[in-house]
Formats: C-alpha cells, sequence, structure tokens
C-alpha cells in the first residue's frame, strides 16, 4: 500500500502539470518527475493517467462543494454571500490553461469530457438545492428559477469555443470571473 503523502504529492503533481498544459499534454513520466516517484510507485497509487485526473477533479470539486455550502449555510447577507462565492470562483479557478478547458469541454465525447459532464451534474444538483434552500430563507428571489442558472452556465463553456472571445482575456479565469459578476451583479459598478 502506498503512503498517503505519497499519493497527496503525486496529486499535487498532477494538479500543478493539468492546470498548467492542460491534460493531454501531461504524461504520466511527467507527473512522476514533479513528484520525484518512480512510475512504480505511481502505478501503485492510480491505474493510469485518467485516474489520476479524476481522482484529483473530484478531489477539488468535493471541497470546492463544501466550501459553497458553508458560504451558503453562513449568516451573511445577499451582497456578502456573492462577494464570497466570487471568490471561491476565483479560487476555484485560479492558474487553470486555456489547454485544460478545452481538452474536457471541447473534446466531447472523450472518456474524461463524459466524467467532467456528470461531476458537473452532480455539483449542480447540490447548487440547486443550496439555492432552494436560500430561496426558503428568503435570502433570494422567490420566483429566482435556479435551474436558469444552471442552463447559462452550460451554455458558457460553448464561449471558451470562441478564439476571438478567449484572445480578449488574458486566462480562462479572467472570463470564467467576468461571467460570474455579469451573472451576480449585472453590467453596473459593484463595491
Amino acid at each position: 500500500m502506498i503512503k498517503e503523502e505519497t499519493r497527496e504529492r503525486l496529486l499535487s503533481a498532477a494538479k500543478e502539470l493539468f492546470w498548467k498544459y492542460g491534460f493531454k499534454r501531461v504524461t504520466i513520466d511527467d507527473i512522476c518527475k514533479e513528484a520525484s516517484v518512480s512510475k512504480m510507485t505511481f502505478y501503485r497509487a492510480f491505474e493510469n493517467k485518467a485516474h489520476i485526473a479524476k481522482t484529483l477533479l473530484e478531489k477539488v470539486t468535493y471541497k470546492g462543494i463544501r466550501d459553497f455550502r458553508e458560504i451558503m449555510d453562513g449568516n451573511y447577507s445577499v451582497e456578502e454571500r456573492m462577494k464570497r462565492l466570487i471568490v471561491l470562483k476565483i479560487e476555484g479557478t485560479n492558474n487553470i490553461s486555456k489547454e485544460f478547458l478545452m481538452d474536457f469541454y471541447i473534446d466531447q465525447g472523450s472518456e474524461m469530457s463524459r466524467f467532467m459532464i456528470e461531476l458537473t451534474q452532480k455539483t449542480w444538483s447540490d447548487v440547486l438545492t443550496a439555492f432552494r434552500e436560500a430561496q426558503t430563507k428568503g435570502l433570494f428571489r422567490p420566483d429566482f428559477k435556479p435551474e436558469l442558472l444552471m442552463a447559462f452556465t452550460k451554455l458558457t463553456t460553448l464561449l471558451f469555443e470562441d478564439k476571438e472571445l478567449m484572445a480578449l482575456y488574458n486566462t480562462p479565469q479572467e472570463m470564467i470571473i467576468e461571467i460570474t459578476k455579469l451573472t451576480a451583479y449585472g453590467i453596473g459598478p459593484t463595491k
């Protein structure tokens, strides 16, 4: 059995490399070198590159869900709640490369693309539940349809395919944050 510390080092190395270069360009050799472990050690921890990527994505996503729930369950004003959600979004998308997003959202039908779709659906189920709970507490408009937000988010992934639009931003994170702010605050100035 592999030590948890070694497994975490492999996950950390994979995250750094995947976020920077994307899934397709990173090899198991790259991950092993970055983590300072042998390939044999890698294969004791993970079946293949897809396995480590899925494990990493689940870990990052479930941490994001826990942090999201803490914000939604906290005692904050709507404005403070939205600010905290935007900061969470910034932190969650920090350092993600265009290549990484393209590998998962553009390459439709691939094993990893299907995995991302399933993971996103699970995540959105939690988000919808939290938004409905916030509505019952009077934190959001009662006529707000959280499903529209989910549909809007799904459609925004198509924006990553627009090369001219992507060229307006230095990083995908900038565009993701712009979309988040647009959704939360509209186009007016914010504090």
